[in-house]
């Protein structure tokens, strides 16, 4: 792999920024807090990335200045609520302190909702739930999969057990997808039968679902939760998880992704690098390790991985995988937000069963005043 394209510090110059000994520098690389990389002038000597080191920097600074690390916790900053569903940590994803990763070698996108939302029965997905007649034709990427399953989650619905509930939920967001009743056939096998697709890419499709089941306290997830907070049902709750996804920040990241495979000249480059995972998106690599990859997209790969120092997200992992097994245009996002529900699900059950509405205060700031400075997102 060629040199990063990022600054780099040596282990002196790091320890010093940091006010720190060379073993607690050591310590901050092992916890994956800081990327260390081999000089291209002496092998052993370890060189460092500087903007990890300012990272650092700037969090010790928020510990000591309590009014700061509260108006910066919206922003990557501290948590602001305690979870039992998923963790982040180490450079590795957890659910319900199962290893997301490991867990996505065999478990169904089904499984792995139980596991999240962690009271339902073993034979929850085996009864069939009613979904409206008739369907629309499927619906894929951010407008049109959006628009669908809005549609389809505010239709009118019996009063349901919350496992019956939260499967039909789930079901209904893959028929958005796939333009058919699932009945009560796995999710990944409803979709590559909808698509048309290869055993290999139902394999790899149960795998992404799995792998985006959940990631901790996305941007997506805290509007479900703030919306769980003020009692609205679990079907509102997914409708304002939905919305938030197709932001181009956030689910509808894909959709730069692809622009920039379809034209590496001219659309802007998607950036690799995961704030939460130093050494790379293990969802990610889990995804694409036995993907067959289209061969520009595997040179195009390699030149972003060689000149970020970084693997890819799963926005890119998703979109390569959709280009690979050739599904649908903007299968990667309605995979995204089918498998994102469960955890959705599992946040606002956990949210309403807190019984707390989840209301921070603002700072105000006199019009005449200059805007606060935020670190960049």
């Amino acid at each position: 792999m060629g040199a990063p394209s990022f600054d780099l510090a040596s282990a002196e110059e790091a320890s010093s920024r940091l006010g720190i000994s060379r073993a607690s520098l050591y310590a901050y690389v092992s916890r994956g807090l800081i990327r260390s990389f081999s000089s291209p002038h002496d092998p052993r000597q370890r060189l460092y990335a500087i903007e990890d080191l300012e990272a650092l920097v700037e969090r010790k600074a928020r510990f000591r200045r309590p009014a700061v690390a509260a108006a910066t916790a919206l922003d990557w900053g501290l948590p602001v609520l305690e979870t039992t569903i998923a963790q982040i940590k180490d450079g590795r994803l957890f659910y319900r302190g199962q290893d997301a990763i490991a867990l996505a070698g065999t478990a169904t996108l089904e499984d792995a909702a139980r596991i999240l939302v962690g009271s339902l029965r073993a034979d929850a997905f085996l009864e069939s739930s009613r979904i409206p007649a008739p369907l629309p034709a499927p619906a894929f990427g951010l407008h049109g999969f959006v628009t669908q399953a809005v549609r389809l989650l505010s239709e009118p619905a019996p009063k349901e057990a919350r496992a019956a509930e939260v499967a039909a939920i789930l079901r209904l967001t893959a028929a958005a997808a796939s333009g058919a009743d699932p009945g009560i056939a796995p999710l990944h096998r409803h979709l590559a039968a909808a698509w048309k697709a290869s055993p290999q890419a139902s394999d790899a499709i149960r795998r992404a679902l799995v792998l985006c089941a959940d990631h901790e306290l996305s941007s997506s997830t805290f509007a479900v939760r703030v919306t769980a907070s003020t009692g609205a049902s679990l079907r509102h709750a997914v409708i304002a998880g939905l919305v938030a996804l197709s932001g181009p920040y956030h689910g509808g990241m894909t959709e730069r992704v692809r622009a920039f495979l379809d034209d590496p000249a001219r659309a802007p480059r998607p950036g690799f690098r995961h704030r939460l995972y130093p050494e790379g998106d293990p969802r990610a690599q889990a995804l694409l390790e036995n993907v067959p990859l289209l061969a520009s997209d595997a040179t195009t790969l390699k030149i972003l991985a060689d000149a970020s120092g970084g693997s890819p997200g799963i926005d890119v992992a998703l979109v390569m995988m959709e280009r690979a097994y050739g599904l649908p245009v903007g299968a990667a996002f309605a995979i995204f937000a089918i498998g994102r529900t469960a955890g959705w699900l599992a946040h606002a059950v956990e949210q309403r069963s807190q019984a707390a509405l989840i209301r921070p205060r603002a700072r105000y700031v006199a019009a005449d005043d200059p805007p606060p400075r935020n670190p960049p997102s």
